[in-house]
């Protein structure tokens, strides 16, 4: 489950909201708190010396390159950390403690040895068992710990969690979605990707298509604001006020050696070469130079103390998108959209603006409580003339997927970036979904980058996903009239056309749950 995962109980619901009605909203737990922010003299660092030569000849820009190789984001990520010299903040939904997740912690304990100053805020959603490794990283040597909003309950008991989920709902449905790593002040990496295998695209079991964004130059600092502010915020608990794990226990953990071969693969040797990392600061990977604006909620876009919301980044993405005037094309797994959102797309449609979106299938869907919300806009969007592509699960050509074709034949693959293109002339990247949850629920980051180069190749990225043998593309057909006509999917398989008249589903049975899980009224949460 890869959103909050509480919300995937819709079972409980009917029983649950009794407790929800009754109780009050939790009191803030009572903690010191000092506050603290980013590194103040990045240039005296050997990295932002560098950054500060790059950034010279590019008066007011900053340097960029979308990482779309899952594998890619995994050793960015390690290697950024490992040439840490002063500061690493790290601000996430979800930090497993699975494979890939051990490898980078394994990376933040050589940090902190180091004398490394390290403050890590992750967010309480969507823990799992396994997840606690992530917290014992609190036994390290300059290492600061919050969790964003955090349960009462510590375990992973999925029933627990979901009585206090719904008993103090106000509270605990209000989450923290931003994906950000800070480094020495001066670099960073921002996208759509969680910490976790399937992000990174080495579990079997399956892959995300997703993105980072590299970022060197001034908007880091902006970046680095961004983090300061929700570390420093009321939600933003010390893991000490939260849990007293014993000395044996955190030791167990540090004694913990990370696996280094994942599916044939020595991700030690890999690290060890200093690539992809290496080449973005020497240029062997070109730095994309343009201008950029951070958009960022505030961690108060929804306090449920004061009931008042806080800053909030739609606004922002939606009025870049009201600019266009040719073309908007969208990559995003959730389309399920408000209001504003879906008069925006009215509005582009009627100026006819293309509009495309490639999204999930009900075969690659991993939430299909979501999906069923984004049946719903279908069909309306479908009205209005948008152009829509449901990737497939098992793609016929990789080329825009971030994966190798063995990976692929799983067929376990699935969307998770979150990226816009106006005009190609300039892009979003970050971590809002294209739904309810992310306007009004989880606070969001991102950046809206100005450059044509890099609309370039995130409009190509959209084709390559939306080829014939990688998406279904459904349509109406038939009937008349506004309301008219009937939905066929059309798709290419061994190199032939193929149309659904049912829409392509692993089983009859998850088609039921979707058109069942249509009628729930929780269209907010989704």
């Amino acid at each position: 489950m890869h959103r909050c995962q509480p919300l995937h109980w819709a079972a409980l619901c009917a029983s649950l909201l009794i407790l929800s009605g009754c109780a009050t909203v939790q009191s803030s737990h009572h903690f010191d708190h000092p506050v603290s922010v980013g590194l103040s003299d990045p240039q005296d660092t050997a990295l932002g010396g560098r950054v500060s030569a790059l950034a010279a000849s590019h008066p007011g820009a900053s340097g960029f390159h979308i990482l779309t190789a899952g594998v890619d984001g995994l050793l960015t990520r390690i290697q950024m950390i490992d040439a840490a010299q002063k500061s690493l903040d790290l601000q996430y939904f979800i930090f497993r403690g699975d494979t890939t997740g051990q490898l980078i912690l394994a990376a933040l304990r050589r940090a902190a040895a180091r004398g490394v100053a390290i403050r890590l805020l992750v967010d309480d959603g969507d823990t799992l068992e396994g997840d606690e490794r992530v917290l014992a990283l609190r036994a390290e040597p300059n290492v600061d710990l919050r969790v964003f909003n955090p349960f009462r309950y510590r375990g992973h008991n999925r029933l627990l969690r979901a009585v206090e989920f719904f008993a103090t709902l106000a509270r605990l449905d209000y989450r923290m979605h931003n994906k950000l790593l800070l480094v020495d002040n001066s670099l960073a990496l921002i996208g759509g990707r969680n910490i976790g295998d399937e992000y990174f695209q080495v579990d079997p079991q399956g892959q995300f298509a997703d993105d980072d964004v590299f970022v060197a130059g001034p908007v880091v600092q902006t970046l680095s604001g961004s983090f300061d502010e929700f570390w420093n915020s009321q939600f933003a608990v010390p893991i000490a006020a939260l849990t007293r794990q014993s000395a044996e226990d955190l030791r167990a953990a540090r004694q913990h050696h990370p696996q280094a071969r994942i599916d044939g693969v020595d991700y030690s040797a890999r690290i060890a070469s200093g690539e992809p990392f290496a080449s973005l600061l020497d240029g062997r990977l070109e730095l994309v130079w343009a201008t950029a604006e951070v958009l960022s909620d505030s961690p108060d876009k929804r306090s449920v103390e004061a009931g008042e919301p806080g800053r909030t980044m739609v606004r922002g993405v939606l009025e870049r998108a009201r600019q266009a005037q040719r073309e908007f094309l969208m990559i995003n797994p959730y389309i399920v959209p408000t209001g504003a959102e879906s008069r925006m797309l009215e509005e582009l449609r009627g100026r006819d603006v293309r509009v495309g979106i490639v999204t999930d299938s009900l075969q690659s869907t991993r939430d299909v409580l979501v999906y069923a919300g984004y049946v719903h806009s279908r069909l309306p969007l479908l009205r209005e003339g948008v152009e829509l592509y449901e990737v497939r699960a098992q793609l016929g050509t990789t080329r825009g997927s971030g994966q190798t074709a063995r990976v692929s034949r799983l067929g376990k693959f699935g969307l998770h970036a979150k990226l816009m293109v106006f005009d190609r002339q300039r892009i979003f990247i970050g971590s809002m979904n294209f739904d309810e949850r992310s306007r009004h629920l989880n606070t969001e980051i991102g950046l809206i980058i100005e450059s044509a180069a890099l609309a370039d190749l995130t409009a190509a990225r959209f084709n390559a996903m939306a080829l014939p043998p990688n998406a279904y593309r459904p349509s109406l057909v038939g009937g008349t009239g506004a309301q008219g006509g009937r939905l066929q999917w059309t798709t290419q398989e061994n190199g032939l056309t193929v149309t659904y008249d049912k829409e392509p589903s692993p089983s009859r049975w998850r088609r039921f749950i979707t058109g069942l899980l249509a009628w729930l009224p929780v269209r907010q949460e989704l």
